[in-house]
């Protein structure tokens, strides 16, 4: 055989095992890679946990989420729009504020109708860089490529999440899976948050002492305390405001309550809670300050409290008028609540102790 040919063959051989080499080197290299990308989409959904347990508002947390999104899967824009049961408001976005109207009403648009309807992404791009999306009317260009995912709580629809980029078919090989667990987490965030803001927007204003009620403590309340690892909670109850009621009339029970409510607004510092609890009981949330600290203050308190004095005009039986006077009688009860655990609990068990004890105790006590 012609040596020169055997030469030919021979680097066919070694080529076409080169090829071969190469193609398996390939096939491990993307391996890793999707590895790589699993890994961090593991990565984004613990950040997301994080983030739903941070100490913070809750459109704050959504404008977070939204900026690990737009940082982790590199996304030129990201915007999540609710339904808050009036009207659609854009809860997270990088788009510029000139963009809003159009951003928080493309439900009304007819491409993405059919994804709303049918609860599917919907993936709409542009083939050259002159084009543009068909939703963007007044906008020249600004995103050449969208991905549209429709939200839902419960098979109630919420709202939507919308991710854009400037280049055309930019998402042509996005994991949709990936995008599919991070709608998931979106959706589980604005379920989560959606009992936050219940909480920090609920509570009422005591038209009689201006006092935040109860539910203050449990919201914007509760992320004070959190600054804190450890803080005394304290409940106290006018234990005669019924007779008080009874025997002068509901204006002086009122008045009482006005007054000692007054007295403790004068007393506290101002990063201290101070809420109406329930009727006559109150709570005075010592944030950062243990037990033993706020102890002194509150028998000093309870004594200025005490001495408190409405005057009530009586007729004697010569038909002379004599004064006489209403004071309060308090039963204090202090509790330590430690960071992130439950609030609720604590007071339940301060307002438990004050309606189980005996109901003439006036006193102050620790549990």
């Amino acid at each position: 055989m012609d040596p020169f040919l055997i030469i030919i063959i021979v680097l066919v051989f070694i080529i076409a095992g080169l090829i071969c080499y190469n193609l398996n080197i390939y096939k491990k290299i993307k391996s890793f890679s999707n590895i790589d990308d699993r890994l961090s989409n593991l990565n984004v959904l613990q950040d997301f946990l994080d983030t739903i347990g941070k100490d913070s508002s809750v459109d704050n947390k959504l404008e977070i989420i939204n900026n690990i999104l737009i940082e982790k899967f590199a996304i030129k824009y990201s915007t999540i729009v609710v339904f808050n049961g009036a009207e659609y408001e854009i809860k997270a976005t990088n788009v510029d504020e000139r963009h809003w109207e159009a951003m928080k009403n493309l439900h009304t648009e007819d491409m993405f109708k059919d994804s709303i309807n049918t609860a599917t992404p919907k993936y709409v791009t542009v083939n050259g860089p002159e084009e543009k999306l068909v939703y963007q009317k007044s906008e020249m260009g600004r995103a050449k490529s969208a991905m549209f995912f429709p939200l839902y709580i419960d098979n109630i629809y919420i709202g939507y999440w919308i991710i854009e980029s400037s280049d055309p078919h930019a998402f042509d090989n996005m994991d949709t899976s990936v995008l599919g667990i991070v709608r998931e987490n979106i959706v589980a965030v604005l379920k989560t948050v959606s009992y936050q803001n219940t909480i920090e927007n609920i509570y009422r204003v005591d038209k009689n002492t201006g006092l935040n009620s109860a539910e203050y403590l449990y919201g914007k309340g509760k992320r004070i305390l959190d600054k804190y690892p450890e803080s005394s909670i304290c409940m106290l109850n006018i234990i005669n405001i019924e007779e008080i009621n009874e025997k002068f009339g509901r204006n002086i029970g009122t008045d009482i309550i006005v007054k000692m409510s007054n007295e403790i607004k004068k007393s506290i510092a101002s990063k201290y809670i101070f809420v109406r609890y329930m009727g006559p009981k109150f709570a005075i949330a010592f944030s950062g300050v243990d037990i033993d600290s706020v102890q002194d203050f509150i028998k000093n308190m309870k004594e200025e409290i005490e001495k408190i004095k409405i005057p009530i005009n009586q007729k004697s039986n010569n038909k002379k008028q004599k004064t006489i006077f209403a004071s309060p009688i308090t039963n204090f009860v202090l509790a330590t609540y430690y960071k992130g655990t439950g609030l609720e609990s604590v007071t339940k068990k301060l307002e438990d102790y004050l309606d189980d004890c005996d109901k003439k105790e006036s006193n102050i006590n620790c549990i």
